[in-house]
This record gives C-alpha cells, sequence and structure tokens, in this order.
C-alpha cells in the first residue's frame, strides 16, 4: 500500500465517529431499538458492536506496534451482542467508540515506515499486520454508519 492510500484510509479511520455520530442525529428511542430484521441490529446494537470493536481494534494494534510477532484472537462479535447487554443505553458506548478511535488514530498518524510493517498472527485469518489492521477499520465505522441510516429508515417507515 503507497503513502497516498494509506493516508487516505487513515482519514476515513478519523472520520467514522462524525459519520455515525451523524448518522444517529436526531433518532428517537423508537428508531434506536427497531430491528430492520429479526436476524439484523438494531441501532443501538450497532452502536454497542461499534465500542466494542474499536476496544478491540486498539488493543489489536498496540500489540502490533510493541510486542513482536503477537497472537491476535478472533472473537465472536454475535456471542458479544448477545451477552453484553446491548439494550442498555447507547451514549457511554458512542463516547467510549469515539475516544478509542481518537487516541488510536493519533497513534495511526505517527507511525514510521518501519512500524506500518510489524506484524502478527490472527486466530482466524492468519498473516495480520499493521497494514490488514487499517485496512479492516478504516472503513469499519463508515459501514455500520450506512447500517444505522438503514436501521432508523425502516423504523421510521414502519412507524408511518
Amino acid at each position: 500500500m503507497d503513502h497516498t492510500e494509506r493516508d487516505k484510509l487513515v482519514a476515513l479511520y478519523r472520520d467514522g465517529y462524525r459519520a455515525v455520530a451523524e448518522a444517529l442525529h436526531n433518532a428517537t428511542e423508537k428508531e434506536m431499538a427497531a430491528r430492520p430484521a429479526p436476524s439484523q441490529w438494531s441501532a443501538r446494537e450497532i452502536v454497542h458492536h461499534l465500542a466494542d470493536s474499536e476496544m478491540t481494534a486498539a488493543v489489536r494494534l498496540r500489540m502490533l506496534l510493541a510486542l513482536d510477532r503477537p497472537a491476535i484472537h478472533g472473537y465472536d462479535q454475535d456471542a458479544f451482542a448477545q451477552k453484553l447487554h446491548y439494550d442498555r443505553p447507547y451514549e457511554a458506548s458512542l463516547e467510549a467508540f469515539r475516544y478509542a478511535r481518537e487516541c488510536t488514530a493519533q497513534l495511526l498518524e505517527r507511525l514510521t515506515e518501519e512500524e506500518w510493517l510489524r506484524e502478527g498472527t490472527h486466530s482466524e485469518i492468519g498473516a495480520f499486520g499493521v497494514i490488514k489492521w487499517l485496512e479492516i477499520y478504516g472503513k469499519h465505522a463508515h459501514s455500520h454508519a450506512r447500517q444505522i441510516v438503514e436501521a432508523i429508515g425502516h423504523a421510521k417507515q414502519s412507524s408511518t
């Protein structure tokens, strides 16, 4: 990945909170709780997922940077959603997502060329380095922001 592409992904990563906050703007409690389909997450559940995912991602990046060839463990996001009370208020999770992402963005913007090349092994996908991390998490929040818009839109449509 060249510098330009990497810089664009870092900027996209940094913009993730804004995209999510914008997607949530003026959502009602009813809209936050509505699921577009039984197997899909509500906007509230997506926010909790983003917080859990972001905190996990932050630790993964730090392990890649600070440890030699670390083992990065996968996790079951559906088990998190089922067992971590995703029906609770979402505001603290939104802030956890925001600040974990901001703190990590500050690290990304300071990485040396050598640090960008650091790698470990992911339990589910094998070779996993800082670049792969950025490819995954750079667009993660924007993808979920679109899901939030769809979930809230579905709730609005269902209530009319």
